[in-house]
């Protein structure tokens, strides 16, 4: 919680920001087909504000460590493999209910069953290239966000 005193005149104001933070990684498939700007306009127009945004490109041992929870899963290897393939985009949103928010979003991880106007609707190309992680819960989205983002990347 980021609490800032603002003193205006004889009024002294106490203003909290009450807002959630989450992950989301535009993955290498939509980076390599130039999405980010149209992923970034749907997350906008969607009442979510982008507070910490870079590219980069994970190793396979940052991709493991990343994906560890899913260590034990027959598709981990490929998982780190696809993730390891290009760039990516890491991005802290900020908004209310932005975890669920995100992932109502994002729709289903198999784009075939995704709702309408979602980004992997509009945008994945299977369930391994759908195009974008969110975070699954806030716990989830600060052990995420902590990963890749330090406090001072994070507006």
């Amino acid at each position: 919680m980021t609490s800032i005193c603002l003193l205006n005149g004889n009024s002294f104001k106490l203003w909290r920001n009450f807002m959630d933070l989450t992950l989301s990684i535009i993955k290498p498939d939509a980076v390599k087909r130039s999405l980010i700007g149209s992923i970034n306009s749907l997350i906008e127009k969607n009442n979510m504000k982008i507070v910490g945004q870079k590219m980069l490109k994970l190793s396979i041992e940052d991709a493991q460590n990343f994906y560890s929870v899913h260590k034990d899963r027959a598709f981990f290897d490929d998982l780190c493999n696809y993730m390891t393939s290009g760039p990516i985009v890491v991005q802290v949103l900020q908004g209310k209910s932005v975890v669920t928010k995100y992932r109502e979003l994002m729709g289903s991880t198999n784009p075939e069953n995704a709702e309408e106007n979602t980004i992997r609707k509009l945008y994945g190309v299977s369930v391994e290239e759908n195009s974008v992680h969110g975070s699954d819960s806030k716990e989830n989205a600060k052990i995420e966000i902590d990963f890749f983002f330090s406090k001072r990347e994070i507006f």
